[in-house]
């Protein structure tokens, strides 16, 4: 299993991305709403260059950014730099794999501030699987479809991720990290239409797990074989519980082998996108919240699910502006607060 996560207790953070255009004032905000667990915002507003693929896509050999969009030109020989990424990876050198600051805004500006009081640190990068089928060749085929393409991105990302768990430990002096995989194409898993390979999948992942030293987890927003994910026991499962909470509960006895065995579950209960978040309340997410506890402590003692078990919104908060972010950031805190008071 990916390394185990200290015990969150129902405490709560964001996920990744906000509407904020300002960092200071997004990596503030979340300061003030998550102090315990600090999040690194991504801000896709700045630019193309924040957001998911594109954030993670400068190490890529062969990209082609023009006209806004990005893909890779399979036609040319991309050995040189595809061979240095393996290299890289085989020796665990991931100090070529920073970010540039118009990537990861977000990022530089959270490492300024005091997070000495925090519990963990968490930052969030594209999954390889999200990469590989965001990301298209000449004739518009995902580079994931190209074993040599899709191995690669594992241990791609892996690089990147090992970059950002060293440089936050660096520049913050706390030990305790969480990067995430955002991996919302994982909802492919066994679809006859987008068909992706479980077996590299597996592989990837573990490309990933075995250079990071602090917790690794995996966010999927959409219904996906959770079964499978959880196999692949990574420290943390973050899922749109607010949406997807029976499909997920139907997995029992997987997320009962996988809460005992130190798995930690971020339950996505808090709507990302502001119309829908205009219609609940804390209260009524509060009761959502307790139905999902009757049937988790049906399955494990109550201790594990408390201990095992975070709170988030649902994803990113993109379909909102800055007010109606930091009203879902609020409920999330808040509701956190009520659980803690009402379960501990």
């Amino acid at each position: 299993m990916a390394r185990i996560l200290p015990p969150l207790r129902l405490n709560a953070t964001g996920i990744g991305g906000l509407p904020h255009t300002d960092s200071r004032v997004a990596c503030e905000a979340v300061l003030s709403f998550f102090p315990e667990i600090p999040y690194v915002p991504t801000l896709p507003l700045r630019g193309i260059k924040e957001s998911i693929v594109y954030t993670d896509s400068e190490p890529l050999p062969g990209r082609v950014m023009e006209k806004g969009k990005m893909w890779v030109n399979t036609t040319l020989n991309h050995s040189a730099g595809m061979e240095k990424i393996f290299l890289d990876y085989l020796q665990g050198d991931f100090s070529g794999y920073a970010p540039g600051e118009e990537y990861a805004s977000g990022f530089y500006e959270m490492m300024k501030h005091d997070l000495s009081g925090a519990l963990l640190v968490k930052c969030q990068v594209t999954g390889p699987v999200t990469f590989g089928m965001q990301v298209v060749d000449q004739d518009k085929r995902p580079i994931y479809y190209d074993p040599g393409y899709a191995d690669l991105l594992g241990k791609m990302i892996a690089l990147r991720a090992g970059w950002y768990e060293s440089a936050i430990r660096e520049m913050t002096g706390i030990s305790e990290t969480l990067i995430v995989l955002n991996e919302p194409y994982l909802a492919a898993l066994g679809s006859s239409v987008i068909p992706i390979d479980d077996e590299m999948v597996r592989s990837n992942f573990q490309d990933i797990a075995s250079i990071l030293g602090g917790g690794v987890g995996i966010h999927c927003c959409s219904n996906t074989d959770w079964g499978f994910l959880m196999s692949l026991s990574p420290g943390l499962i973050s899922f749109d519980a607010y949406t997807n909470a029976r499909e997920f509960l139907l997995y029992g006895e997987e997320l009962s082998a996988y809460l005992e065995r130190g798995g930690t579950v971020a339950w996505g209960i808090v709507p990302a996108e502001y119309e829908v978040f205009s219609t609940e309340t804390v209260d009524s997410l509060l009761a959502r919240m307790d139905s999902i506890r009757s049937e988790v402590c049906e399955l494990v003692e109550e201790e594990t699910y408390f201990s095992r078990s975070l709170i988030t919104p649902t994803c990113g908060i993109r379909f909102a502006d800055e007010r109606g972010a930091d009203a879902i950031m609020a409920a999330t805190r808040e509701l956190s607060r009520r659980v803690q008071d009402e379960w501990a």
